[in-house]
């Protein structure tokens, strides 16, 4: 109930801030958080409830962006259904790369899973006339209600598809979670053993998670790219994977809340020190640094720490 209360005062909160903020810049940070936000949540879904460490969802993210950029712009696709369809193709990158990682453990999961972003990145920059190549998509459709462009209504429309997109996503998680299915992935995580004599199967449970958890990070990608109006091949950068990887650790996995709030603070935190000069390239070691502290004081992370448990 508290946790309910918590999340209605939040959204609340959040849908008030364009009303009060009227820079376009702060709007713009606020719609990465979410963006992040999405992603970091998602991830937290196989990372967090199946235990199962991967690099795989910045690939299903870019993933959407490139389904959304090229369904808008070369085959001139309504980007309202261009977004939406970044999910679908998310959903079977995440099928590809499940079925070999189903029966793997530990390190071994994180180098299919990365492989998978390396081989996806070297196919966007060997298909130059279809992706862009290493220049991107640039100039694709954005946004449009009749006549109404949120282009010109500095990121007040964007935002609230942004807003709107998180508060689903975090709907889904939260009824995932607490489904059956939900538990089995917490059974699966702590003893793999115990599972399987209750008759789950691990190969099926990892599949499903990794699946159910790119649909919404490509739907966000797909939603990136058409509010970017850029589909750029640095959404696969290290930079990126590090960044998104560090909101769900210092934000606390197996909590879905815990990476949305630190993906708002390390969004403003990382733009903030981004603006100092010097700070530019140094603000990813502070992070990584921060995350390191959380993993050695605060194993749970920041949300468990706020909720007084373990």
């Amino acid at each position: 109930m508290r946790r309910t209360i918590v999340m209605i005062a939040g959204l609340v909160v959040l849908a008030l801030v364009p009303a009060f903020v009227t820079d376009s810049y702060t709007r713009h940070l606020f719609i990465l958080a979410f963006v992040y936000a999405v992603i970091a949540s998602n991830w937290d879904l196989s990372l967090g409830y199946a235990g199962l460490f991967n690099f795989g969802h910045l690939a299903f993210f870019a993933t959407g962006v490139y389904t959304a950029a090229i369904a808008a712009k070369t085959f001139g696709i309504d980007p309202w259904l261009a977004i939406p369809m970044g999910g679908v193709t998310a959903m079977l990158a995440a099928l590809l790369v499940a079925l070999p990682v189903a029966r793997l453990k530990g390190i071994y999961v994180v180098l299919v899973t990365f492989g998978f972003s390396q081989l996806l990145l070297q196919l966007i920059l060997s298909q130059s006339q279809i992706t862009g190549g290493a220049g991107g998509m640039v100039r694709i459709p954005g946004l449009e209600v009749g006549d109404y462009r949120f282009i010109r209504d500095f990121k007040f429309g964007y935002y609230y598809v942004a807003l709107g997109l998180l508060t689903i996503s975090t709907l889904y998680l939260l009824w995932l979670t607490n489904t059956s299915f939900g538990k089995s992935l917490l059974a699966v995580r702590d003893n793999e053993d115990y599972a399987q004599a209750r008759g789950i199967s691990i190969a099926r449970q990892r599949i499903l998670s990794l699946v159910a958890s790119a649909v919404f990070p490509g739907i966000a990608g797909g939603f990136f790219a058409i509010y970017l109006r850029v589909a750029a091949p640095e959404v696969l950068s290290f930079g990126t994977l590090s960044l998104a990887l560090s909101m769900v650790l210092i934000g606390g996995t197996a909590t879905i809340y815990g990476p949305i709030i630190a993906a708002v603070l390390l969004t403003f935190a990382t733009e903030a020190m981004a603006g100092i000069r010097g700070w530019e390239e140094a603000r990813f070691l502070v992070v990584a640094i921060g995350m390191i502290l959380v993993l050695r004081f605060a194993p749970g992370g920041l949300a468990r720490v706020a909720s007084g448990s373990k």
